[in-house]
């Protein structure tokens, strides 16, 4: 293969391979550039650089996808990054669905604490009307 050729083969190898502005993801997920840089310094995303640009991979762009997800549903970026940490160190993920599942039964038992909690404040609050509306029919059929 001559040099020309090889050349050639590298620029369309290095072209297939999808990168991301910070705009583009931020526009993407609905988010602001700043929420990125600081998943970033939390080391959930590592960006490469071109001077001060940052430059993100396919890998960042999922990673911040499964940090958004993972908002929504309740865990931490600490939790986030420890699944991430046992990723990175078991890519055959057993270890990491082990976690992930430990996680949401520690997650499910807290919103089944909280729904509880919730339903014995709503009882509260509805004794505390009707007590409410009972001493103002009194108060008022003076």
């Amino acid at each position: 293969m001559s040099s020309n050729t090889q050349s050639h083969a590298k620029s369309d190898a290095s072209a297939a391979v999808k990168t991301y502005a910070i705009g583009e993801l931020a526009k993407e997920f609905d988010i602001t550039t700043r929420s990125i840089r600081f998943y970033e310094d939390q080391g959930l995303l590592a960006p490469t650089r071109r001077g001060q640009t940052r430059i993100y991979s396919l890998r960042d762009r999922v990673r911040l996808k499964l940090i958004l997800r993972g908002k929504r549903l309740g865990f931490s970026l600490a939790e986030t990054g420890r699944l991430f940490e046992l990723y990175d160190v078991d890519k055959t993920s057993a270890k990491q669905l082990e976690t992930i599942l430990e996680l949401i039964a520690d997650k499910k038992a807290d919103l089944h604490q909280q729904l509880e909690d919730i339903k014995i404040v709503l009882v509260e609050l509805t004794n505390l009307e009707q007590s409410c509306l009972n001493t103002l029919a009194k108060v008022t059929n003076r």
